[in-house]
């Protein structure tokens, strides 16, 4: 069976599958990739009508030089770190992926909602139904992205974009640009700008810069940290929330311009042609670029009622790190310590490892 030219694997036809998984970024590809090492009857169900996930949608300027690092997938090894546009070269590693392994992904399938009917879980997109023993959501925060509330911001006569509409360095020459947003994504997009065009930065906390070399023991560390929040049952942190912000050579012009010295706490408000800071100054500026983050994408799980009361799901830390603590049917990879390149894989490991057990757990149940 061939699907957008992959050669996927075909199953008995029965109406009950062991497994789904929702979304093909690189923790859904993995899961997918010992799912079926497992030997456990699955299906990919990917939202968009090209393999890539959230790769496709980054910005044209972003290169697999300026990435963080693109993990490789299990199996594989990763592309390599040169000029190619990174919007180009992770897609294709990724669609060259699906082929090699025989991944079973159908796309574009948007899921609206994920049901439990008695004891069979159902994913609904539209018309169609999936059935499934267990699912595996890897939807990732991307589709999901925060934009914060501000007194006035609806009145700015300027442009307000997300992360999610930069469309690169070259549409800001002119304007005075304000970044706002503490992560990552703030620092590359002052990095980039500052040296062609007027910036300033605000955040709501004081950067804590990382000097140190950052080894896959520190990456260990790091996503430790987020582990600890979730099996807390309480919403997940972003992995670079602990590991601290590095500057990279490309961002070295905007360091020696000051870039990253003159930022300042969160402004009071928004005003039509700029923001009023806490102490009444004003400032004047043309666009407010939103470096904010995103959300986990987790609203189709709504009616299987994972939350804690804390807010975010609890995952079972003492188990394999991916399984719902109130539905261990249920395995959440890129959510929390593995919504980075960093914990993707292990990851999707752990899941595949979570849904045996499910299986394996159902079985005994019904022996």
């Amino acid at each position: 069976m061939r699907n957008n030219g992959a050669v996927v694997p075909v199953y008995p036809l029965v109406n009950l599958l062991d497994s789904i998984v929702i979304g093909a970024g690189q923790a859904g590809l993995s899961a997918s990739f010992h799912l079926t090492r497992l030997g456990i009857s699955h299906v990919v169900l990917d939202g968009d009508t090209e393999p890539g996930g959230a790769w496709r949608h980054r910005w044209d300027a972003l290169t697999m030089r300026d990435v963080h690092g693109v993990a490789e997938l299990p199996g594989d090894a990763p592309p390599p770190l040169d000029s190619r546009r990174a919007n180009q070269a992770v897609p294709e590693y990724f669609a060259a992926y699906e082929r090699r392994h025989r991944l079973p992904v159908v796309r574009p399938v948007m899921v609206e909602r994920v049901e439990d009917d008695e004891g069979v879980l159902v994913v609904t997109a539209g018309e169609r139904q999936w059935r499934a023993r267990t699912l595996v959501n890897a939807t990732g925060t991307w589709t999901h992205p925060f934009l914060p509330h501000y007194p006035g911001m609806e009145t700015f006569l300027g442009e307000q974009l997300h992360t999610v509409d930069y469309p690169g360095p070259e549409h800001f020459v002119g304007s005075r640009v304000l970044v706002v947003g503490g992560g990552a994504s703030a620092v590359q997009f002052l990095g980039a700008l500052a040296p062609i065009t007027d910036t300033l930065w605000a955040t709501r906390r004081s950067p804590i810069w990382r000097t140190d070399d950052f080894t896959p023991e520190a990456g260990a560390a790091a996503v430790a940290l987020v582990e600890q929040r979730v099996a807390r049952g309480l919403p997940p942190e972003s992995v670079v929330s602990v590991t601290g912000l590095m500057l990279r050579d490309q961002e070295r012009e905007a360091e020696r311009l000051g870039a990253y010295d003159a930022r300042r706490p969160m402004f009071a408000r928004i005003e039509p042609d700029g923001v009023r800071w806490a102490d009444g100054s004003f400032e004047r500026v043309d666009v407010i670029l939103w470096a904010t983050g995103f959300r986990p994408a987790i609203a189709h799980l709504a009616p299987l009622h994972l939350r804690s009361e804390s807010g975010g799901i609890q995952l079972d830390r003492a188990g394999r790190g991916t399984t719902a603590v109130k539905d261990h049917r249920i395995q959440l990879v890129g959510y929390g310590p593995s919504a980075s390149t960093i914990g993707a894989n292990r990851a999707g490991r752990s899941a595949a490892k979570g849904v045996q057990a499910a299986l394996r757990s159902a079985a005994l149940r019904t022996v």
